[in-house]
């Protein structure tokens, strides 16, 4: 379960600081999400860099467990 802990606030706290570089998704192992992330905030000249803020604020509420079933096991992509 450590393992997994460590991740969670990795990937909370990489979207919450570069979140629109989508680095947050490649830690993730979501490329395509990632370089969607990525392309969104240079066609939108970084207003698309406010949806990985809100995904790390939710990345970072959720438990442990709930946090690796969603994103880990069950590979949701978005929120």
């Amino acid at each position: 379960m450590e393992n997994q802990e460590n991740k969670k606030v990795l990937a909370g706290v990489l979207a919450i600081l570069l979140g629109g570089f989508g680095v947050h998704k490649f830690i993730l192992g979501y490329t395509k999400e990632g370089l969607i992330q990525l392309a969104l905030t240079i066609v939108t000249c970084g207003f698309a860099a406010i949806l990985p803020l809100i995904e790390g604020i939710i990345y970072l509420t959720k438990s442990d467990e709930e946090f690796y079933n969603t994103y880990q096991v069950g590979r949701k992509g978005w929120f």
